[in-house]
């Protein structure tokens, strides 16, 4: 998995994070990791792109929960503590938040995040600039 980070102005200063490969565990805590790298140098707003992601694993699911978590200012479920970090994900926001959003979910991505019902927390957009300007 690599990763890039860019800053788009629409209504207001986006970072978006692309990443680029499967997102699973051998790499879900450098993604947490560069959230709270953002989000500790002021970032608020974030998008990230899944355009080429082909797989996202539990641990994946990990990473994107905790993504909502960081940027809403708290921490990051411990994932030293193994299958709690994964209960965790039932514990996000009451609906749909708008801090952190979703571009270029492909299918595979898509029905992993349905089945697990954590898509009801992300708004989502198949164009990019599209999901910049909803901010």
């Amino acid at each position: 998995m690599a990763s890039t980070v860019e800053q788009a102005q629409g209504r207001v200063l986006v970072t978006v994070l692309a990443i680029q490969g499967d997102l699973d565990y051998s790499n879900y805590q450098e993604v947490i990791e560069r959230v709270q790298e953002l989000f500790a140098a002021g970032h608020r707003h974030l998008l990230i792109d899944l355009s080429e992601v082909p797989f996202i694993a539990s641990s994946g699911l990990v990473a994107l929960h905790s993504a909502i978590l960081v940027m809403d200012g708290k921490s990051a479920p411990d994932t030293d503590a193994g299958w709690q970090a994964f209960h965790d994900l039932g514990s996000g926001p009451s609906g749909v938040q708008t801090n952190v959003k979703l571009v270029g979910l492909r299918p595979r991505v898509e029905q992993m995040l349905q089945r697990t019902a954590l898509l009801r927390y992300f708004e989502t957009f198949e164009d990019r600039a599209a999901a910049i300007d909803s901010f």
